[in-house]
């Protein structure tokens, strides 16, 4: 069985990450969409948050499990017995960063593969940061996310 993991802040998920998601799940047996938790950022929403709103728009792919980490993501990778990382890319400023994650992920890990996957032009400019921002200051973010986290990005900037 193959094993993909999509991992991220996912603060909040975007329309942008479900893409990547989605077409990963088409590709392999099983996705696991893992919610990084990061001691050095200050989210808005707290993991189990972003954990329950993925849960709640990926609810119709069967192959797809929500999981969280910190540290590593080689050692949740080693641990889990995930074949392959897949990480979205927006722009070549992204593939930068990505790549060279990939490369030290490789040093750390040689048994692990990374794949990259362009996001859909439709999203190519959106970011958890842009919809934030929008959304607190009162902008149109339709069409960006799933209305389930519309609807809780509303609510925290109340």
């Amino acid at each position: 069985m193959r094993t993909a993991v999509c991992p991220g802040s996912f603060d909040p998920v975007t329309n942008g990450h479900l893409d990547i998601i989605k077409r990963t799940a088409k590709m392999v047996d099983k996705v696991i969409v893992a919610v990084l938790y990061n001691p050095n950022k200050n989210p808005l929403f707290t993991v189990e948050e972003r954990r329950t709103l993925l849960g709640e728009v990926l609810k119709e792919i069967p192959n797809v499990e929500i999981d969280c980490f910190s540290g590593l993501l080689v050692d949740y990778v080693k641990e889990r017995k995930i074949d392959v990382i897949v990480k979205g890319l927006r722009a070549i400023s992204d593939f930068e960063y990505e790549f060279q994650m990939a490369l030290m992920n490789k040093k750390l890990s040689p048994e692990v593969e990374t794949i990259f996957m362009m996001t859909n032009n439709e999203y190519s400019y959106l970011s958890s940061s842009v919809i934030k921002e929008t959304c607190k200051f009162k902008g149109c973010i339709d069409g960006l996310v799933p209305d389930k986290v519309k609807d809780a990005l509303i609510k925290k900037f109340e």
